[in-house]
C-alpha cells in the first residue's frame, strides 16, 4: 500500500525513526478506498526529521514544531510528519495547551479521536498496530471513540461533528456510549470556529450517505447549535402532493441528488422557509405560499453565519430561488425561452436546475412513474428549444451597443440597457427578427426614449 516516495523518506530518516503511517490513509487503506493524504509519524524529534530529510535532498517546511510537526515534500506533494506524542489539557476545545513529545506510539495513538483513526502501519511493511480495535470497528461499522467519549469530545469540539460526518461519508453507525456523549459535550462544540464548522457540513453532505449524517445532527444537537432555523421542518406535516414531512423530503432530496455543493446545500435549505409559512385553507388543504422567499431568507442568514463562499453561495440560492418554477405542456415557446433567460441571468445551467427538480419530484414519494415521464418531456421540450440557440441575453443581440449607438447617433446612457432590454423581450418572442436588419427596423419604428 505503501506510496513509493515514503519508502525514500524512511530510508533518509533511518530505521530508528520507527516511520509509521496513521490517521485517515490507513483506514481508507483498510477499506479499499482511495485517499489524496499520507499522515506520518516518528519516534524522532522534529529537528532531527529536518536535519535527516534536508540531508538527503528533501525539502522540508517547519510547519507545526511547537506540536512536533515538520512538513516534508515528495514528489511536489506535502507530508506531514509528526513526532509520536502526548496532549496535555485542551482549554479552547480545540487544541492542547501543551504536548509531551518523545512518547510511545501506542501512547499517541490514544490521543486520537476514534478507533478507525487510532491504526498505524509501518512504512516499510510490517503489521497492522491496532491497540483500540479500529480494525474490528471497520469490520461492523461502527464509529467509536478512543476510551472516554466525554473526554474526546471535551478535547476537541468538532469532534462530535467529525463522528457524524464520517457515519454519513462511510456508511457507518455512531457506537450507542460515543452517540450519547455529544449532547453533553456542545458547549465545547460550541467554541469551534464556524470555518471549520462549515468544512466538516461540507463534506457530511457531499458524502455517500448524507442522510444518515443529517438524522444524526439532528438526534445530537448538533443542528441546533449550528442550523437551528432547519429544525420546524422536523414533523411539519405537508400536502396531498407529498407522502412525507419537510424534514424526511428534504433528506431525500439530498439523497437523490447529485453530490455537487451547490445541489446539495440548495437541497438542504430549498424548503427551510415551509414551517413558517404553513397555512390550512377552509378545504382543509395545507397550503405554503411564499416559502421560496422565505427558504431564500433562511439561507442566506445560515449562509453568513457559516461564512460561505461568494460562488457557492450565489449558485446554491440560484437554485432554491428557482425550484418552484414548473413550466408545463400549456407554457408557449415564448415562455419557455424567458424561463431560460431566468436561468442565463443568475449562471444557471439547465443541466443543474434539472438534476435539482428530478431530485425534488423524486422525494415527493406520490406519482413517482408519471412524474418521471413528465420530466422527461419537459426536458426534451427545454432541450430542443435551447439546441436552437435562441438568444437568451442582451449580448446575443444581432446589434450591439456600439450599433445601436450609430444607428440612434446618441453616445452612452440608461437608454440603451432600457433598448437592449425591450429589443430582448422582442426576439423571445420572434427569434427569426434577431437580425441587423430586423432589429434596426424595431428601432426607428419606436425610438428610445431619454
Amino acid at each position: 500500500m505503501t506510496w513509493p516516495p515514503l519508502l525514500r523518506l524512511q530510508e533518509a530518516l533511518g530505521p530508528e525513526a520507527e516511520l509509521v503511517i496513521v490517521g485517515g490513509a490507513v483506514r481508507d487503506e483498510q477499506l479499499g478506498r482511495p485517499h489524496a493524504d499520507w499522515d506520518l509519524a516518528t519516534r524522532l524529534l522534529p529537528q532531527a526529521v529536518m536535519a535527516r530529510a534536508q540531508a538527503a535532498g528533501l525539502k522540508v517546511i517547519p510547519t507545526g514544531l511547537q506540536h512536533g510537526t515538520v512538513t516534508v515534500i515528495l514528489e511536489e506533494r506535502p507530508v506531514e510528519v509528526t513526532t509520536f506524542r502526548s496532549d496535555g489539557d485542551y482549554l479552547d476545545g480545540r487544541r492542547p495547551e501543551t504536548v509531551r513529545l518523545g512518547v510511545s506510539l501506542v501512547e499517541d495513538l490514544s490521543r486520537r479521536d476514534f478507533t478507525i483513526n487510532a491504526m498505524a502501519l509501518p512504512v516499510g511493511g510490517g503489521d497492522l498496530v491496532d491497540p483500540f480495535g479500529g480494525q474490528a470497528d471497520l469490520a461492523v461499522r461502527l464509529i467509536r471513540a478512543v476510551g472516554d467519549p466525554l473526554q474526546r469530545f471535551a478535547e476537541d469540539g468538532l469532534r462530535p461533528l467529525r463522528a457524524c460526518r464520517f457515519a454519513a461519508q462511510l456508511g457507518f453507525e455512531v457506537e450507542a456510549a460515543t452517540l450519547a456523549a455529544i449532547p453533553e459535550r456542545l458547549e465545547v462544540a460550541r467554541k469551534v470556529a464556524v470555518e471549520r464548522v462549515f468544512t466538516e457540513l461540507d463534506k457530511l453532505l457531499r458524502s455517500l450517505e448524507p442522510q444518515r449524517g443529517l438524522v444524526l445532527l439532528a438526534e445530537s444537537g448538533l443542528l441546533d447549535l449550528w442550523l437551528p432555523e432547519l429544525r420546524p421542518m422536523l414533523g411539519c406535516g405537508q400536502n396531498r402532493h407529498h407522502a412525507h414531512d419537510v424534514w424526511r423530503h428534504t433528506l431525500e432530496v439530498v439523497g437523490f441528488i447529485p453530490a455537487e455543493p451547490a445541489l446539495r446545500w440548495a437541497a438542504l435549505l430549498h424548503d427551510a422557509g415551509k414551517p413558517g409559512v404553513r397555512s390550512v385553507g377552509a378545504d382543509g388543504e395545507v397550503h405554503f405560499y411564499g416559502h421560496e422567499t422565505r427558504s431564500l431568507e433562511i439561507a442566506e442568514t445560515i449562509f453568513e453565519r457559516l461564512k460561505v463562499s461568494h460562488a457557492l453561495r450565489k449558485s446554491a440560492m440560484a437554485l432554491i430561488r428557482h425550484h418552484g418554477t414548473h413550466p408545463t405542456e400549456a407554457w408557449g415557446e415564448a415562455a419557455c425561452r424567458r424561463f431560460l433567460v431566468r436561468l442565463e441571468a443568475e449562471c444557471l445551467s439547465l443541466e443543474s436546475w434539472a438534476a435539482f427538480r428530478l431530485a425534488d419530484l423524486r422525494a415527493k414519494g406520490r406519482d413517482w412513474e408519471v412524474r418521471q415521464v413528465e420530466h422527461a418531456a419537459l426536458m426534451a421540450r427545454l432541450g430542443s428549444i435551447l439546441a436552437a440557440r435562441p438568444p437568451l441575453s442582451v449580448r446575443a443581440l444581432a446589434l450591439d451597443g456600439a450599433a445601436l449607438m450609430r444607428l440612434t447617433g446618441r453616445p452612452g446612457g440608461p437608454w440603451l440597457g432600457a433598448l437592449q432590454k425591450r429589443l430582448l423581450e422582442a426576439v423571445l418572442d420572434d427569434p427569426q427578427g434577431n437580425t441587423p436588419e430586423r432589429l434596426a427596423e424595431l428601432v426607428q419604428r419606436e425610438p428610445p426614449s431619454d
